[in-house]
């Protein structure tokens, strides 16, 4: 059975090195996996319960929510503002995790990577994500991780799909995926 992950790029900037990772991970996704990057995060309007309501939810939050029900695994690719989670991500976490008691990524495994122009490549805003989207119901896959550092100097003149290093890394995280995703659909079967 395939492996479809969605993935939520931090970056609204169409030339970014968070948007080149996620590149990345579809160009090396192994044979039955489907990594499937998600556009239209800059429509989403901030989270409000008041139009998260049957008639009234917003067509941008209709085609995030239905995307990630479709989907087997979430990949959070984020880069750092200011020391943490950029809200484009943090929103798009917000309108996944309702209505409450029916998030659409409950006990869904997701990962969370990226990359940053500091040293820590990004830590402190993935830590972030992973806290929001733990919260929000997912399973949150603790040995999936990758925080590549000082991304401007180091995609300067290559794409992360073509650093070797970074290909071996990204293999790595989506091998993890698909085997927390395995795992999941046999606790499910056992379950049933």
């Amino acid at each position: 059975m395939a492996t479809n992950v969605l993935t939520l790029i931090g970056s609204l900037r169409r030339d970014s090195t968070n948007r080149q990772l996620a590149e990345a991970t579809i160009a090396n996704s192994p044979a039955g996996m489907a990594v499937e990057i998600f556009e239209g995060l800059e429509t989403l309007p901030f989270y409000n319960e008041d139009i998260d309501v049957e008639g009234q939810v917003p067509f941008s939050a209709i085609k995030l929510r239905t995307a990630a029900e479709a989907a087997d695994a979430l990949l959070l690719v984020s880069p750092e503002y200011n020391g943490t989670i950029p809200a484009v991500l943090k929103n798009a976490i917000d309108w996944l995790s309702r209505p409450f008691g029916a998030s659409a990524v409950s006990n869904m495994p997701t990962a969370v990577i990226g990359t940053a122009a500091g040293r820590s490549g990004g830590k402190g805003s993935q830590d972030e994500a992973r806290k929001a989207v733990d919260i929000a119901g997912g399973y949150v896959l603790e040995t999936a991780k990758l925080s590549i550092p000082n991304s401007l100097v180091r995609f300067a003149e290559v794409h992360p799909k073509d650093d070797a290093e970074v290909v071996g890394q990204v293999t790595e995280v989506l091998e993890r995926i698909r085997t927390a995703t395995e795992e999941c659909r046999k606790q499910l079967v056992e379950s049933n």
